[in-house]
């Protein structure tokens, strides 16, 4: 994997080049950067700090994100398939239209988080915090919701959200109940 610096990275991007695969961008700072449409598949950017950055419709398929910071970043359209976001932090991030198949999102705070339309088949949210988050029309077949804070998700308890019989629920939900209050539930 080779180890490109923040100001190489910014300049090449600014001169149009898009296609950053299978780099090492660990622990680096991208505060507030504009990066619509990188190719980052396969890199590593654990522990890499990008709040405020910007990277809609990029391809981040197979990245290495685990604990780091991308809170109030835009992702929408963003293609994080099969991405180790453990323990990373998303607070307020745009994850509209996303796609999340299989990725690893144990642990990862997703607070306020907007994920319509994101599509999180088969990703792994054990643990994760989706307080207040946005799931309208999220599909979440196959997902694993154990452990999952949902406290005020938004998407009238979840009733936008798609779901099936392999979605693992939360603790307090089963079947068709994830679809009413968990106090409801006999």
């Amino acid at each position: 994997m080779q180890r490109i610096s923040v100001e190489q990275l910014l300049a090449e991007y600014a001169n149009g080049r898009r296609d950053f695969k299978n780099m090492d961008l660990s622990q680096v700072n991208l505060f507030e950067c504009n990066l619509q449409e990188i190719d980052l598949q396969g890199s590593n950017l654990s522990g890499a700090y990008l709040p405020y950055a910007n990277l809609s419709r990029a391809n981040l398929k197979d990245v290495q994100f685990t604990g780091a910071e991308l809170s109030n970043s835009r992702l929408q359209m963003a293609d994080l398939t099969n991405t180790d976001l453990q323990q990373t932090t998303l607070l307020r991030a745009d994850l509209g239209y996303c796609k999340l198949q299989s990725a690893n999102l144990t642990e990862a705070n997703l607070q306020n988080a907007d994920l319509r339309y994101a599509d999180l088949s088969g990703a792994n949210l054990t643990g994760a915090n989706l307080g207040d988050a946005n799931l309208q029309q999220a599909v979440l077949s196959g997902a694993n919701l154990q452990r999952c804070n949902l406290f005020r998700a938004i998407a009238p308890n979840l009733k936008a959200a798609k779901y099936d019989d392999t979605t693992t629920l939360p603790n307090g939900y089963r079947g068709r109940a994830f679809n009413t209050d968990p106090e409801e539930i006999d």
